[in-house]
This record gives C-alpha cells, structure tokens and sequence, in this order.
C-alpha cells in the first residue's frame, strides 16, 4: 500500500463503513483506515486530494453536564466540567476517564468535508495522556487524549490474527473531539450486526505486549497516582495493571483451555505486584538522572535539533523493555502509546527552611540485568552486571519556579535545580549462596577465581561509562570472624580493586576503603556515624555534585565520579552510609542554592530528621524489593537511640526475611525471569518451573565464547568512558528551532497548571507533600521548649531551642484575651481581695474576686520598669476586667525587665517566714501534751491571716484544733500502730489492709 502520510494536503473527511471479518494489515500503516469496506481505500485517498468542500454539518448530541469526564472549552458543548470529587486524593482521579462520546446519529455517515486534521510531529501537538480502548469483534481501539483533551489520536489492533502474530495499525491524525467522536459513532454504524463498538477499559498507557505459547497479551495501566513533580512533570506510581487478551478467534480460545501451561504462565507473571514501587512519567525522562537529562537537551540545542526523550531511555532501567520490543516493531511513534517503567522508589517532600520552600526528592532505579531475589542473585554474571545494582539519585530545588529553564528564557538552565548520584550493588565477584537447606547464614562460595577479574573489570567500566572517574568504593563487609563467610570476600575484593588499579592513570584510580561497619557497632569505643561522616565529605568533595545554570549569570557544575557502597546484602548497613552521604550532599546542595552559608548541616535538625525519614522509606523498599522484609537494622540501630524497640523490630524483621527467602523467592524470580524477557517459551525446550537452574537465563551462552571478541586484561577499560563530564553552554535553540516558543520544547505548563481545569489545594501535590504532612516531628517533652511546627526551626538544632528560655507568643491562651487598658489589669488569681465572712477552704476555692486599686512598686522591684498588663480569668458574672492582647514589644519589654509589686513581696515574704515560726516537733520527755495553747495561738493566727474575722469566725473551733494538735503529735515510737489509734483518719488504709484488702485498691467507704 502507498504510504500517503507524507502528503501535505489535509484529508478532508474519513468514513467508517462496515468493518469486514476477513480484512487484515499486517504492515506498519502510517495512516488509519477509519473505513473499512472495499473500495475504502480509494475513497479516502479521493479525499485527500479533493479541494475543500462546503461544509456539511453534522449535528452531535451534547452529554448531560453530570456525565462529563473531561473539560474541553475550545471544542464543541458535547463535554462539560464535571463536578470535583471531594473523596478523590490528586488532582485527578487514580482511574482514567474514559472517552465520551454521543449516540450514533444517522447523519453522522455524511461526508466532513470542511474538517481540518493535523499530522503528528506538526507543532501543537501534545503528547497523548490518556487512552480509551474500545472493542468491536474484529478490532480494539486505543483512542489517545491529550493533557488538555483537545487533541485525541487511534490506534487499531486486529483481534483475528493468527496465534504468534501481532498486527498494530497506527494512525497519523490527529483529531478534534467532534472528529473523533464522528469516527467512532461510524465505527458502531458499521458493527451494530455483530454488537457495535465497546467500551473495554481506560487506561493511562500500554506497558507493553507480552506473548508466551499462543497469542499475544496487552499489559496496560489502570490506576496510578501522582507522587512527584520535577520542572513541572509529574511522576506517577503505578497502582493497578490489566492483562487483555488480543485475541477473540473460537480456535485459539479453545487451545489456550487445552493448555495448562499457557495458564500457568500467566500465573507466574501475577507473582510480580506490579502495583508496588513501579514508576512512570509522561513527559520526563525518569530512566536518567537530572544531570545527564539537562545535558543531552542542551547539547540538542546546540545543534539545532529537538531532542525526543523517547529515544534515550537508559534501557539498563527500563523494567518492561522485553514487552516494548514487540511495540517498537510494530508502531512508528512507540512511546506515543507504551510508558517506560522504572523498577525502586521515588518519594519528595517540600519543607521551610529559613522561610524559602526546599523540594528533596529521592530516586532509586534498580537494574533490570542480573535482577532477582536475595540468595538466587548473588555477586556479578560474566556480563560484569552485579545484584541488586540500583542507582540512588537526591535531586534539592528550591521553588522559586516550576521548570527547568531560566528567565530569558534560557532553556535548561535553571540554577534552582541540584542533585547527587550514589550507587549500590553486590560485591563485583563470581560468588554464590546455597539457601537450600534451612540454615539462616549459608555458607559463601567463591565459584570462579579469575586472575583477571574479568567480571569486575567489565562492572566498573560500566561505572566509568555512567559516572565516569573516580569512584569510590565503599566496602562494608566483616573483616573478623569466627567462621569465615564476608571475610572471604574481603580479602578477594581487594586483590580486585588493586589488579585493576596497575591500569588506571594516577588521578582516574579506584578509591577503595574497606571498614568492619558491623563490628564498630557492636563497639562501645568506636562511633559509627563520625567515622561514615568522615567518608562521606571526602567522597562528595572529590565527585562534587550537579547544579545547573547557563555558565554567565549562573555557574553550573557537574558530578564527576560516584560513591559505590556496598555490604554483603547492600541493604542495611548500605542504606545507612548512603543516609549519610545524602546528607553530606545535602548541605552541599543548600549551600549552592544560597540557603544556608557553611556546608553542613546538623543531626537534629529537622531537615536532616524528614532525609532521614526518605531514607529509611527508600531503603526498606530496596530491601522488599531484594530481601523479601524491611530493613532489619535501621539508623536508629546505629546511632544508638531506641534500643529495646529497635532490638525487638529488628527480629521480627529478621524472621520475615528468613521465611521469603527459603519459601517465597523461587517464586518471585520466575517472575523475574518471565515479566523481563530472560526466559521465553520455545517448543522443545523446558518450561520455567522444570528449570533446575536458571544460571543460563542470566549468563552469556558458552557457545558464543569462541566468536566474542576478548577484551584486553590490561587496557580493560574504555578511556572515553574517564572524560570529564561538562554542561554544554547552549541555552538558546539554533537553526530552524530559533523561533520557536518555549511551548515548543516543554510543555509543563499544561501539565502542571491545567489552564482548563478546577484544583482544590488539598488536591495538589505541591501542597500534599508538605514535610510536616508527611513526616510530622516528633513530639517533645514540655520542657525541651520546641516547637514541632515552626517552620522557622527546619534548620536549627534542637539544642538551640531549648535554651531560648522564653516563652514563645503562640503559648498564650488567645481565647481568654480581649482588649484593654493594659495599665488597669492586674492578677486576679494571686491578688484578690478577701472578702469577710469566707472560709478559708472556700476562700482558696474562690474564682475571682474585685481587683484593688493599684499598688505602688516595692522596693524590690525594678524602679526604672513600668507594672506589667497581668492577665485575669472572667468571674461567673462576667464582670471581672478584661484582659489585654499583647503586642510583641510588650512581651519582649515585659520578658526582658520582670517586675513585681508590693502586694507580690509581700505574699512572697509570708510565704517564705511562716515555717521559720513553726516550732520543731520532736518526742522529748519533757514534752507537754496537755493544752499546747502555743499550737493553738499558731493555727489560730495561720486562718486569720486568710481572712479578716476572728479564728472563731473563720471556723477554728476546738474539733478543728484538736485534729490540728493530733497531727502534730508524734509518739514516742512513731511506727507501732496501738489500739487507739484505729479510728485515726490516717490508718485508714491500714484498716482495709487488715480486712485482706489490696493497699493499692482502696475502696469507697470505711467502717
């Protein structure tokens, strides 16, 4: 068929008549066939050419406004705005909306011959963002959206494909959503005999195809939801997928019933939760880290072209490559539809530090080379691609603005844009662990010595390609044991790290420091975080960090190296050391962006508190993800703090750990194995569960030793891979690209401010990954003096806090507070006037009282202050004085010179002389327990000084003085309890002992 796709001329109208059961494409046609009956094809090519009509128009049948998914305004009253969902947690919900389109009129078959299509790649044209997909019997229909819903694009598959083959048929156009609601009503027309046009599912992008004996599979996203925004991209966490069959033939149907093992294949490929810690991005590259994204858009730029990001996936981080192989043959623009997939962790908090807003943003891609679990995936294959190798990446911006290019506008060159690069990964050597049986350890095998260290030489070749020099390695296994096991990979690692190093130049050499981590903390002589602090600066000072700019107004630098930390898991002790290295980094970071002025930043500030937090999350996934639990020992572990809970966590976990990897791993690496392409179905060959090992699932075939070229045992590395890295200096498109709007290059704009639609604050990311939302402090005792959320107090210590020593403003009791004369208010609590005839017990019970006149100071106030505004309680009448709002000069004035006046000393001097009058009891023989009148005067002149009548008025009869003088009265040996002494008060509690009841659970009542 002629490819007419290059044609200039827009179509100007396409039919859809009935689809025929037995019309098949089976090449990659550029343009959509939306009419499929004979002679179609000469129609549509008659309207290509054809000049432009009158417009004959057709008219479509608006929803009802409550049934509207998608806001479009420019397009015609067939959508409305719907109503915003109050239940739903982002600005969009976790499941696609589908397309909506109107009934099917009969007009609808007429010819449009005034309607205007685009071609894809033409300028305006967005990238899709959401998919409906549609079925017929015959055909699926994938229609695309995008971000603004105003241009939508099809997709067709055929559903009548032999088994094994797949037959994709990509459309060029790019229609409006009349045009697109047009072509599918004529496809419903046409099918209404065999059931008409479907709705299937709605999806946000096809992962891929995926086949394993008979027909293929179409992998898609359901649900996701939104977790991070860089320079205006979302990225999204996958939370539901749907496998859909392509293929509806009765044969092939019957075939895959007859056949167990397609059912257990796809058993097998459930075993992967594809729902957990997958990650995609629309329009950001997720698969690179900042730095080599900003400098291959840059060097774009100086060369005149519009980089796509479709074509530079890092393929080593793209987990569904196996299914995008059968994608890329089949369509032309293929990341148009398929998503690529990271496999780690990706979280962000914004947080206040000194009233500027800080984004912290932590991204872990694991590799998909030698990925599986924890014992069946050990050391390097002889590919050099090690276990459990994820690259960790700490992106700090500061939001001033939302992209990544400057005022100017200078394209990627935003200076509020910095990040660090860390990598982990399993020791570099041909080691094994045999977890068949049921010991907690097995024993480590070294399975190949090489004198050459083939495998390790190919491995940090790769860092140098990906990081370049130098890199430092950071080892962290056992140096000393009882039974040797990590000790043995010790002394192997470094004879490897010193044969490599005879090669390298002087400046580009491997940096080795090895260190008994789990030793040191066992120690009570060592610490732990000092010593990885230690390592930590010298390792950022010599690989430095990435901060963007243009290179005049701002300077720019680049990373040059990388921190490898490994231990014999790269789980726990690994995930501390790279905590610490992060916040090396951090403060690094800060500095650059101008936020902080030394390099540094402290253990207790909150900030390092919400990194510590990103790290345990970031590593406890990494750990899930390779050793089947979370981290066993944590930060807390070795810094000490929380002992007894840590200790009793970290078992549990150990046990959890235990269990998947002797029940549960098996399982999860076939699944491994399957959803990554390192195992397919061949007839003949044994199936994945009959595999004894899958060793030669990972490792290049023997056969082809003989015809790969071997590399040099001295030059093994590549000295391209050693060149500094450097930030282009182009800033400003070139060529043809020089006119261009910055709309052109990105659109974040759309992406991020939705022009068209309504958000709610709680709804937006920004607002929803507030630090103190997600990562509230802890709470601290009364007396430290913190205020949790202060924003203020992000990036100071603790420490510091707690000795201000003033009481903050906000501790004030406002809803007791209203204005005043503060000259008028005094304390009503401590300086009430008594009033006669009142008990002292109720005198003491008294809310309030009048206030008296004010005082003169006392001579021991301060002379040069004025009287400070006291605050008062309201009465129960409601017609005490009011209190006044302090201003902050009052309170500071007030706080800085404390005053007290006459009635204050006076109390004070009471207070402090009255038991200094109190003669001292003791038990002498001359003591004279007739009337103590002495005693009596005493209590008697104690009630009077709280009122002003009389001891007899105020209540002090002679009961009163009794008990006053039995309290007083101390026997000779004051702890043997007599016969008398049973109906005292104070032996109540002994009477109920004697009873058999318990001295702590006292009861009501006494006899």
């Amino acid at each position: 068929m002629e490819d007419d796709s290059i044609n200039s001329e827009k179509p100007a109208r396409v039919r859809a008549p009935a689809e025929p059961s037995g019309h098949r494409f089976h090449s990659r046609n550029p343009s959509m066939q939306a009419a499929e009956g004979e002679g179609t094809v000469n129609e549509r090519d008659d309207a290509r050419h054809a000049k432009p009509a009158a417009t004959a128009s057709l008219a479509t049948p608006s929803l009802p406004s409550s049934q509207t998914l998608f806001h479009t305004p420019s397009a015609p009253p067939t959508q409305g705005p719907g109503p915003l969902e109050s239940d739903s947690e982002d600005e969009e919900p976790a499941t696609a909306a589908c397309f909506k389109r109107s009934t099917s009129p009969v007009s609808v078959l007429q010819r449009n011959k005034g309607a205007e299509y685009q071609k894809v790649g033409e300028e305006g044209v967005c990238k899709m963002h959401r998919f409906s997909l549609y079925e017929t019997v015959s055909w699926f229909y994938l229609v695309g959206g995008d971000v603004l819903d105003q241009k939508f694009r099809i997709l067709k598959i055929d559903r009548t494909v032999d088994s094994g083959d797949l037959s994709v048929v990509e459309d060029e156009i790019v229609y409006t959503r009349k045009e697109m609601n047009q072509l599918l009503n004529a496809v419903d027309e046409g099918n209404k005999v065999s059931g008409g046009l479907k709705m299937k599912c709605s999806t946000w992008g096809i992962l891929g195809f995926i086949r394993f004996t008979a027909a293929y599979y179409m992998l898609v996203v359901t649900k996701r939801s939104q977790v991070a925004m860089i320079g205006g991209h979302y990225v999204y966490q996958i939370d539901g997928t749907e496998l859909v069959p392509l293929t509806t033939s009765s044969a092939s149907r019957a075939k895959a019933e007859r056949m167990p093992e397609e059912a257990r294949f796809v058993s097998t490929l459930s075993n992967l939760d594809l729902s957990r810690s997958f990650y995609f991005s629309h329009t950001y590259d997720i698969t690179r880290s900042l730095q080599l994204n900003m400098i291959q858009e840059r060097a774009a730029l100086g060369k005149g072209l519009l980089r796509k990001s479709h074509g530079y996936h890092d393929g080593m981080f793209v987990w569904n490559q196996h299914l995008l192989g059968p994608a890329s043959v089949a369509l032309q623009h293929t990341y148009d539809w398929c998503i690529p997939v990271i496999h780690g962790f990706v979280d962000q908090t914004n947080i206040s530090i000194h009233a500027r807003t800080v984004s912290i943003t932590v991204i872990a891609r694991r590799s998909r080379f030698f990925a599986g679990a924890r014992y069946l995936k050990r050391g390097a294959n002889d590919l050099g691609y090690v276990a459990n190798d994820v690259e960790t990446e700490q992106i700090v911006s500061e939001a001033l603005t939302t992209s990544f290019h400057a005022p100017g506008p200078r394209l990627y060159a935003n200076p509020n844009f910095t990040s660090y690069v860390q990598h982990r990964g399993s020791i570099p050597l041909h080691w094994t662990q045999d977890n068949s049986g049921v010991t907690p350890k097995p024993d480590i095998e070294l399975n190949l010595v090489d004198p050459f260290y083939s495998a390790a030489a190919l491995h940090f070749d790769n860092l140098f390609e990906r990081y370049g020099a130098p890199v430092y390695v950071l080892n962290l296994i056992k140096a000393r044991e009882r039974i040797p096991r990590e000790s043995i990979l010790l002394k192997e690692y470094t004879n490897a790290i010193t044969y490599l190093n005879q090669s390298l130049p002087e400046d580009k050499k491997i940096l080795y420091k090895a260190w008994d981590m789990s030793r040191a903390s066992k120690s009570r002589d060592q610490d732990v975080i000092g010593t990885l602090e230690t390592s930590a600066k010298d390792i950022v000072s010599r690989t430095g960090f990435f901060r963007n700019g243009d290179g005049v107004y701002w300077k720019s630098s680049t990373q040059n190296g990388v921190a490898r930390t490994n231990c014999i898991d790269c789980l726990d002790r690994t995930n501390a050391a790279q905590f610490i290295i992060g916040k090396c980094a951090l403060g690094r970071q800060l500095q650059a962006l101008g936020i902080i002025t030394n390099e540094t930043v402290e253990f207790d500030s909150d900030v390092v508190t919400v990194l510590s937090h990103m790290y345990h999350a970031h590593g406890d996934m990494i750990a899930i993800q390779y050793g089947g639990s979370h981290l066993v020992n944590t930060m807390a572990t070795y810094r000490k703090i929380n002992q007894w809970s840590s200790h009793s966590r970290d078992m549990v976990e150990s046990f959890k750990r235990y269990y998947n990897n002797s029940f549960l791993d098996r399982q999860r690496q076939e699944a491994y194995n399957l959803f990554l392409g390192n195992y397919t179905f061949v007839q003949g060959q044994p199936m994945l569960w009959d595999l004894a090992t899958d060793y030669y699932l990972h490792h290049a075939d023997p056969r082809a030793y003989s015809q790969r070229r071997r590399k040099d045992y001295i030059k093994w590395f590549d000295p391209c891979h050693l060149e500094e890295r450097k930030m282009p200096q182009e800033v400003h498109p070139t060529g043809p690209l020089a006119e261009k709007p910055l709309s052109f290059f990105d659109d974040y704009w759309l992406e991020y401010y939705r022009p068209t639609n309504i958000s709610a604050f709680p709804k937006i990311l920004s607002y929803k990954v507030n630090s103190l939302r997600k990562y509230p402090p802890p709470k601290e005792s009364p007396d430290s003096g913190v205020q949790p959320n202060d924003p203020q107090s992000d990036l100071r210590s603790r420490n510091d806090q707690r000795n201000d020593g003033q009481v903050k403003p906000d501790s004030l009791h406002v809803d007791s507070l209203t204005s005043t004369d503060p000259n008028t208010v005094t304390n009503n609590s401590a300086y009430n006037e008594k009033q006669p005839g009142t008990a002292l017990s109720d005198w003491l019970r008294q809310p309030t009282l009048n206030l008296p006149p004010e005082p003169s100071p006392h001579p021991l106030a301060n002379d040069h202050t004025s009287n400070p505004p006291y605050l008062s309680r309201p009465s129960k009448d409601g017609k005490s004085a009011l209190a006044t709002q302090w201003t902050l000069h009052q309170f500071v004035s007030n706080s800085l010179n404390p005053t007290v006046i006459e009635s204050e000393a006076d109390e004070y001097l009471r207070y402090i002389n009255h038991p200094s009058n109190l003669p001292l009891v003791v038990s002498t023989a001359d003591h004279d327990d007739s009337a103590p009148h002495g005693l009596h005067e005493e209590f008697a002149e104690y009630v009077r000084s709280g009122t002003s009548l009389d001891a007899a008025a105020a209540g002090t009869g002679e009961r009163e003085e009794d008990d006053f003088e039995d309290f007083l009265r101390v026997a000779e040996d004051p702890l043997t309890v007599r016969e008398g002494d049973g109906g005292k008060k104070r032996y109540k509690a002994y009477r109920q002992w004697l009873r058999g009841r318990s001295l702590f659970k006292q009861q009501r009542g006494d006899v």
